[in-house]
């Protein structure tokens, strides 16, 4: 059974947009890359620029550099990025059991990341709205402004998370034992 988790690190932001490649569904859907693209080429008509892009060289070129992919061995053609809707009309082509699971899966997955999304957007709106209130207003004690300037920077802390650095992996070298 797939994980939720490894459909999501599936998602990739391309040009703005939430998408999957094409690869990565064939994986999912139990068929091979160059099946999953035949079926969408003799059903193009379907797959308008909003349901489906192919990358560009850069985009590609990027892309295999961000995820460390080596040039020789791997794929012969730019793949090509699906967004939710396309994912969708792709199971429909693909009459599987498995594709029909999988898609539905993914869908729900999509669909939770953006109300994901627009609940912290509204949240630090919110937060944003009563922030600019509080300063506009003259008439709190300044003990009452910093308590609640301490709980605004926390929950803007809880809404982003300051990344950590993460100690590089591989070999160590120079490394002396003490």
């Amino acid at each position: 059974m797939i994980t939720d988790d490894a459909i999501i690190n599936k998602i990739l932001l391309i040009r703005g947009q939430k998408v999957m490649l094409d690869s990565d569904l064939a994986k999912l859907y139990g068929v091979e890359t160059r099946r999953l693209n035949e079926q969408v080429k003799r059903n193009s008509e379907r797959f308008p620029e909003d349901f489906m892009f192919q990358l560009a060289q850069d985009e590609y070129e990027n892309l295999m550099s961000h995820f460390a992919t080596s040039k020789r061995g791997g794929r012969r053609k730019i793949p090509y990025a699906f967004t939710e809707h396309g994912v969708l009309m792709v199971a429909n082509f693909l009459k599987s059991e498995i594709a029909t699971e999988v898609s539905l899966r993914i869908i729900r997955i999509f669909i939770k990341l953006r109300e994901m999304l627009l609940t912290h957007k509204d949240i630090l709106l919110k937060l944003e709205q009563i922030e600019k209130k509080m300063m506009l207003s003259n008439e709190r004690t300044n003990q009452n402004e910093h308590d609640i300037q301490i709980i605004f920077n926390a929950l803007k802390q809880l809404l982003n998370p300051p990344i950590e650095p993460r100690e590089p992996i591989g070999f160590k070298t120079g490394a002396t034992k003490k």
